[in-house]
């Protein structure tokens, strides 16, 4: 199983990003993909899960009507479009397969001015 993020940077408060991450070695459309963040000090924190069949969505309280997951089953990514971005949106931001359990690398992700 590989997971490959990319898409992280530097952007101005009230930017925007989309991150993707490219997934291998298993069955893509068959697991729910999440996208968690771990900003420096804190503990890694859940963003946004989309389910495997019917691409349900759910976002931490923190960056719903912000952040939009997304998923190409075709192309074996999720996506993470990330809008009005925030000072508190700086971290390091991983893709998770569920029920796998396994990671990516992460991408940083910092939003300053």
């Amino acid at each position: 199983v590989q997971l490959v993020e990319s898409g992280g940077g530097l952007v101005e408060p009230g930017g925007s990003l989309r991150l993707s991450c490219a997934a291998s070695g298993f069955t893509f459309s068959r697991y729910g993909m999440s996208w968690y963040r771990q900003a420096p000090g804190k503990e890694r924190e859940l963003v946004a899960f989309i389910s495997s069949a019917i691409s349900i969505t759910n976002y931490a309280d923190s960056v719903k009507g912000r952040f939009t997951i997304s998923r190409d089953n075709a192309k074996n990514t999720v996506y993470l479009e990330m809008n009005s971005l925030k000072f508190e949106d700086t971290a390091v931001y991983y893709c998770k397969v569920q029920v796998l359990g396994y990671w990516g690398q992460g991408t940083q992700v910092t939003v300053s001015s």
